[in-house]
């Protein structure tokens, strides 16, 4: 059932990427608070990405898409490629499409401001947010492994978790902490992709040839458009979990660029460093190379910034979206509530009572529901898009 689900809803995301596209392929976008491109990318990439990035690939994705045997559906190509093509491009089309949406076809619809899927919309960040905060606490041991045994949630692991939550509902309390946070991470990701290049000894011709498996997801895109397996299953819920959030957190940002411009834009930029990161990654794994001591503590703490990141901004939509300011309730009592509510979450994501699975049914409903609006209500509405398109309110 859950893969009919996800399957019906990626095509059905793809073919309204192709629609938009097509019928608005030179339309200007422009948010309520334009940013550089580069500021934009930046915004989007640290928003968009969690702290799986770092912890995932070496410790778990690659020794899982190298197993054919286990997992014969992945032998159709390399593990840098599986993990590509989980994480990078064509994926990002979900991002565009919701950007997209809130730029220029929410102003004037108002999907979003009925009050029931207000409601639901923000039910749906919050719920997200925890799911971030709980693969950060469960995936914590492996790469604190000096504190512990490497697998157990010790209390210190908790006290961080908290801590990280804590610093992202302050960071949320300015837009300003929110966009300087971003391009500080993203500079600080491509520090540590440096560090670790030059930590495995690798060549200039090293990592041009570990980057080149890239080339076996370009061959098979296609493949990567429907479930592979459940573990491709849940990448895909994970993805539309997250879809609307960030495009309506991203398209306040958007400083007039083209449709077409856009859609270039998410599918390229955010795909360069992932493709550095994952080839520099697997040139560890292909090699046998550990990662104990400084560079576990780098990764680590780049994931705690990236956590930060995701949380700051989903926390700054729903109080925004919900008039949950400091401005009404003061910084203290903002702080407090939101890092406590969304710790306690955490927990229940970390004891698997909520499952993201469930999140991204939701939002492809929201999906369905907008468009059937779209088409029954506004539809008259749409036929405005053929200028500038409206800023969101």
């Amino acid at each position: 059932m859950l893969t009919s689900i996800i399957s019906f809803g990626v095509i059905l995301a793809f073919v309204l990427v192709i629609f938009c596209t097509i019928k608005w392929w030179n339309l200007t976008l422009t948010g309520t608070q334009p940013v550089s491109l580069f500021v934009f990318i930046a915004i989007l990439f640290t928003s968009g990405l969690d702290v799986g990035l770092i912890m995932f690939p070496l410790a778990f994705d690659y020794p899982l898409y190298a197993d054919v045997a286990a997992e014969p559906a992945y032998a159709f190509t390399n593990p840098l490629a599986l993990e590509f093509g989980f994480w990078g491009f064509l994926i990002w089309a979900f991002y565009f499409l919701t950007t997209f949406y809130f730029c220029a076809i929410e102003p004037r619809v108002k999907f979003f401001d009925i009050p029931a899927v207000k409601l639901l919309n923000n039910v749906v960040i919050i719920t997200t947010c925890a799911f971030t905060g709980a693969l950060f606490l469960i995936y914590m041991p492996y790469y604190i492994a000096e504190v512990g045994d490497g697998e157990t949630i010790l209390p210190v692991f908790y006290v961080i978790c908290f801590l990280v939550i804590l610093v992202a509902a302050f960071s949320s309390t300015d837009i300003k902490f929110v966009k300087v946070l971003s391009v500080s991470s993203t500079v600080l990701f491509f520090a540590l992709i440096a560090y670790m290049y030059l930590n495995a000894g690798m060549s200039m011709g090293d990592l041009a040839s570990t980057s080149g498996e890239i080339g076996g997801y370009f061959s098979n895109m296609h493949k990567f458009i429907i479930p592979l397996t459940d573990y491709h299953e849940f990448y895909l819920f994970w993805w539309f979990a997250w879809s609307i959030m960030i495009g309506q957190f991203v398209s306040r940002f958007v400083g007039g660029l083209k449709t077409y411009q856009l859609l270039a834009a998410l599918l390229i930029f955010p795909s360069i460093p992932l493709g550095l990161w994952f080839s520099v990654l697997y040139y560890y794994h292909l090699n046998g190379i550990g990662t104990a001591g400084l560079p576990n503590w780098a990764m680590t703490i780049v994931g705690i910034v990236f956590v930060i990141n995701s949380f700051d901004s989903l926390i700054r939509l729903y109080t925004d979206n919900l008039n949950l300011t400091t401005e009404r309730f003061g910084v203290v009592s903002y702080v407090l509530a939101n890092a406590i509510g969304l710790f306690v979450l955490t927990l229940l994501f970390q004891s698997q009572w909520l499952q993201i699975q469930w999140v991204g049914t939701v939002v492809i409903g929201i999906y369905l529901a907008a468009l059937a609006y779209m088409f029954f209500v506004k539809r008259h509405t749409l036929t405005e898009l053929d200028g500038q398109a409206a800023p969101l309110n």
